[in-house]
């Protein structure tokens, strides 16, 4: 058994579309980044790497390579799943935790735990999201940033 942990935090601007969990928000603001930005998917990437042994997403999909300009993370995420399946892993749990001050994001978990059951070939059981604020407090508090932790089992 191997244990991974990811974390990833985007900054929110406008003119972009909010995506986490592969699943389109409807808000005033996306997140800044080369790909599609979404933080929970990163996170859960970087977890599954770091449970492989195998670095960080950075390594894999680095943001100076123009083939993941605007890659939808839940692509890369079937390649990193495929990876892991490839070195006879599979997945046990996942636990995660998205960080936003705004939108609520508790309606859209059930969509998110869809998207990555079937992708990761496992059942929505073996996926926990939790959906939390930062009480106001520093920049996702603030509505700057929205951030992700993803704790990963595969054996």
């Amino acid at each position: 058994m191997r244990v991974g942990h990811g974390y990833d935090i985007h900054k929110l601007v406008p003119d972009r579309k909010l995506i986490i969990g592969g699943v389109e928000i409807p808000h005033s603001k996306g997140l800044s980044g080369h790909s599609d930005a979404d933080v929970l998917v990163h996170a859960l990437i970087d977890a599954m790497l770091g449970a492989l042994g195998l670095g960080d997403i950075g390594k894999h999909f680095p943001d100076s390579d123009t083939r993941w300009k605007d890659a939808n993370s839940l692509d890369l995420l079937s390649s990193v799943y495929n990876l892991l399946k490839s070195k006879d892993f599979k997945i046990i749990n996942i636990d995660s935790t998205i960080v936003a001050e705004k939108p609520r994001l508790s309606s859209y978990i059930d969509k998110i735990k869809n998207n990555f059951s079937k992708i990761l070939e496992i059942s929505n059981e073996q996926v926990n999201i939790k959906a939390k604020t930062n009480e106001e407090q520093d920049s996702i508090g603030q509505e700057k940033a929205i951030c992700a932790w993803v704790v990963i089992l595969i054996e």
